[in-house]
């Protein structure tokens, strides 16, 4: 049998044991945008249902800390329901757990009313209520609003604004922001502002300069009431301009992101030029126009200054030299600037301001040439010729934006006029000092401008 080995007596010859120390997961926190999903209903039953619209907003992680990530959960899933009703909003939160992992845990309460603010609801059989006691708002909100403009529409507005079939009424209605009840939805309408428009900040609600136009698209229901749907809006600044006139800047536009891509926004910035006109405003201006939206405001203006009978000398006979011949063999090439007196007459008459038309300008030489394929070159020539002297040809040390204190009723403490200098018309761009790079980025800035030329003429071929 054998016997059980006894442990040595020597504490020596035993090998020490290690101690195992333990790190805690550190937590690398999880991004807004991977965790929080956002959707526009219009009805209870849209709630959680797998056909509800989902909205991409431009950015979630900039309403959360400073690195934009959210920390201290595990499983994390944020789902947004927002009402197109009556805009008010509810926050479904889950998770499996939370812990501290060196960064705190995040209140979400708190940043989500970063977006949300007063409009989100606690609790979610109080949010599902607002469907049915809120469920006029719209209507009541804009019943002492002006009515600028009534139109049929067919759920598809064309780029003419000849709307078919009537199967619902669309209508645009302009109010004061000033206006309690326009301050009220506007402020409703800041969430999808701040989630949407990129680089925006909500409007002064208490300034009257502000002015709201509201797309409205009226329908009957099963019930025979009607119900007043808000497509869209957009924010309008107007202001002062020496010495007995007004001005007015497209400060926000807003198209809701189911009812986009029918034209809805296009037709609110005809009826704003319309009004633009027939008050005999000094002209409408759009405060940093995203690419996208300056498409379609030069293709509107384009058909207008088409039909605009006192420029079209000045683009003829532009249009004639340029078929001369061959300027892009030419040492110095000219810009083909239209004359000073068209740059009035479109003002003056359509509120087309000078930098706008300039851009336009470019767009009516390009649709004058025809064969359009045999002049290219030169056309491109004249482009290039301009980009050049706008990004090079300036003295940035006497350019840029200036700002004048001017006295004022409304707010004497925060009242300025901020105005550009004539030799600052053009955007300014950041030049490699490189020659070799600065040839190419000029190039590419070049070859930008002639494919959103091309883009304006097909879409307005089309009409």
């Amino acid at each position: 049998m054998g016997q059980k080995q006894q442990p040595t007596a020597d504490p020596i010859s035993e090998p020490k044991k290690r101690r195992r120390v333990g790190f805690s997961n550190i937590d690398v926190g999880i991004e807004a945008n991977q965790c929080i999903l956002i959707y526009l209903v219009s009805s209870k039953e849209e709630v959680g249902a797998s056909h509800s619209f989902r909205i991409s907003p431009v950015d979630l992680n900039g309403f959360f800390d400073e690195d934009g990530k959210i920390y201290g959960y595990n499983g994390l899933k944020i789902t947004i329901w927002v009402s197109s009703v009556s805009f008010h909003a509810f926050a479904d939160i889950k998770f499996q757990s939370t812990s501290d992992g060196g960064k705190g845990i995040t209140d979400l309460k708190s940043s989500l009313q970063r977006i949300f603010a007063d409009t989100l609801v606690d609790n979610k059989d109080d949010f599902l209520q607002t469907f049915s006691t809120e469920s006029h708002f719209v209507r009541s909100i804009i019943s002492d609003g002006e009515i600028l403009q009534h139109k049929t529409s067919n759920g598809h507005v064309d780029s003419n604004s000849h709307l078919g079939t009537a199967t619902s009424d669309v209508e645009v209605v302009r109010m004061v922001i000033g206006n309690t009840a326009a301050g009220h939805l506007y402020s409703r309408l800041v969430p999808l502002v701040l989630l949407l428009i990129d680089g925006s900040n909500p409007i002064d609600v208490d300034d009257p300069g502000w002015e709201l136009y509201v797309l409205i698209q009226k329908k009957s229901d099963e019930h025979g009431d009607t119900q007043h749907k808000l497509l869209g809006f957009t924010a309008v600044y107007r202001f002062y301009h020496y010495p007995d006139s007004t001005r007015l800047r497209l400060s926000q536009i807003l198209v809701l992101p189911p009812y986009q891509h029918k034209g809805y926004g296009g037709h609110l910035v005809e009826v704003l030029s319309n009004v633009a006109i027939l008050e005999d405003v000094y002209d409408l201006t759009v405060e940093e126009p995203l690419d996208y939206f300056q498409h379609v405001r030069t293709s509107i203006d384009i058909k207008r200054l088409l039909l605009f009978a006192p420029i079209q000398d000045a683009v003829n006979s532009t249009v004639s030299y340029l078929k001369q011949g061959k300027l892009s063999k030419k040492t110095h090439v000219p810009c083909f600037n239209p004359p000073v007196s068209a740059v009035e007459d479109v003002r003056k008459t359509l509120k087309i301001n000078r930098k706008q038309f300039l851009q336009c300008w470019e767009v009516l030489i390009y649709l004058g040439l025809d064969p359009v394929d045999k002049y290219m070159e030169d056309f491109v020539a004249i482009i290039s010729s301009r980009v050049k002297a706008d990004v090079l040809g300036k003295d940035s040390g006497s350019s840029g934006k200036q700002v004048v204190e001017v006295p004022s009723d409304y707010n004497p403490e925060m009242s300025f006029v901020m105005f550009r200098s004539q030799d600052s018309e053009a955007a300014r761009v950041w030049m490699d000092e490189n020659q070799t790079n600065q040839e190419e980025q000029l190039q590419q800035l070049v070859d930008e401008r002639v494919k959103e030329i091309k883009l304006i003429a097909q879409k307005v071929h089309h009409v």
